[in-house]
């Protein structure tokens, strides 16, 4: 069953105006577009990544910024840059933009890209991360190095190598703390350890908050595994246990849907049904977590179809301005759904019709909450263990609501 069988959608197909029908005038949000973008062949893993990156506000407006500052060499950042400023700066409200200039910068910077062939959408989310980050570090040296030069105060090794965090990380990166408690004499060593995404094991009907539980849990280290204790001295039984220490602004969550098969000698994918909520607040924190009552909402989900890692399709649907809008490479679709006299309502005014004004706000937020939760639920998988193809959510952003 494809995602057009399971949602009823408005076709946006060549007709962009089809969405703006849809959404109608007086919804449509000020100042913000919403654009399908081309597949320059297989290119659906990176298409997918950049529309919920722009759905991601902090991470859409530094990008616009960095935009706006000087002219700079050409780069994977300068590339998108430009992309979402055209996006963001289109006279249509919607339509289609060819990524061209950044797909050919892509290919030209990473031999993993430079195909025809499918790749897995969280490398790439990975890689671009990274990849701007350390395009803006090595900015932010450069800059010390060319002022260092102007006051005549010149090499400080030691600083010139301290990596300085960037808007990437002020975003994205969290905490883990890696805590080893020794059975023997009950001390607790520590280890910090910095994430841009969490990847997280999933199992067959479960929800994501239990994955991040099963995250955290205790592990014993015995027999081969002991622990080297350096208050004992020597291999002593553990227990292990990974907590989060600092939560990120905007939490990445990838779900590992494909694995490797010995007796088929190849990955292949658990479409394991794994429910993932609205809002989210994780539990699995340390005792000395930084804002570990933060609540988040889910803003985007990239959904890969298909049933294996090298073939199949992705998608995303996002969240904007009390939409969820459904980016499958040039079509831009309003998600709706069926209502339970198959009858489509409009996700955007439930009720409105059938209401007196005084009622009418607190039916229509009761039945927002309803109504986006069915909207995304077809997305969590399947409740059988066989493998077979599936729109499964396969990375979850949450933003936080501080």
């Amino acid at each position: 069953m494809t995602v057009r069988n399971i949602a009823s959608i408005c076709n946006m197909g060549t007709n962009a105006s089809a969405l703006e029908k849809d959404i109608g005038p007086e919804q449509f949000p000020i100042n913000e577009h919403y654009f399908g973008l081309v597949n320059f062949g297989n290119t659906c893993y990176c298409n997918s990544v950049l529309q919920a990156l722009y759905f991601c506000r902090p991470f859409r407006e530094n990008v616009l910024s960095y935009k706006a500052q000087q002219k700079k060499k050409e780069n994977l950042l300068t590339c998108l840059a430009d992309l979402f400023h055209s996006i963001a700066t289109q006279k249509k409200k919607v339509g289609v933009i060819p990524p061209k200039k950044f797909i050919s910068r892509l290919r030209k910077e990473n031999d993993l890209f430079d195909n025809y062939m499918q790749q897995d959408a969280h490398e790439f989310l990975n890689y671009l991360l990274n990849t701007i980050a350390d395009i803006l570090q090595e900015e932010k040296k450069q800059e010390k190095q060319n002022g260092k030069l102007k006051n005549g105060n010149m090499n400080e090794a030691e600083e010139n190598n301290k990596q300085e965090l960037t808007w990437v990380h002020e975003i994205f990166q969290g905490t883990l703390t890696n805590e080893t408690r020794c059975l023997n004499c009950e001390t607790v060593s520590s280890k910090d350890e910095d994430f841009l995404d969490l990847s997280v094991d999933v199992e067959q009907n479960t929800s994501i908050t239990h994955c991040l539980r099963d995250f955290s849990n205790t592990e014993t280290l015995c027999s081969e595994q002991k622990y080297y204790c350096e208050t004992c001295c020597s291999k002593q039984e553990a227990q292990k246990r990974m907590r989060v220490k600092k939560l990120p602004m905007i939490l990445a969550l990838h779900l590992k849907r494909f694995k490797y098969m010995e007796q088929l000698h190849r990955y292949t994918k658990l479409s394991y049904r794994v429910v993932f909520p609205l809002e989210l607040r994780l539990f699995n924190t340390s005792g000395d977590a930084v804002n570990l009552d933060r609540m988040y909402d889910l803003v985007a989900v990239v959904v890969h179809c298909g049933s294996g890692p090298n073939r199949g399709h992705y998608i995303t649907i996002v969240k904007s301005h009390g939409f969820w809008l459904l980016f499958d490479d040039d079509i831009v679709e309003l998600l709706q759904i069926l209502s339970e006299h198959s009858g489509i309502h409009s996700y955007a005014n439930p009720f409105m019709s059938l209401w007196p004004t005084g009622i009418t706000a607190v039916l229509s937020l009761i039945s927002r909450e309803k109504i986006d939760a069915q909207a995304i639920e077809e997305f969590y998988g399947l409740t059988s263990d066989i493998s077979k193809n599936s729109e499964s959510g396969y990375i979850l952003f949450y933003q936080s609501r501080e």
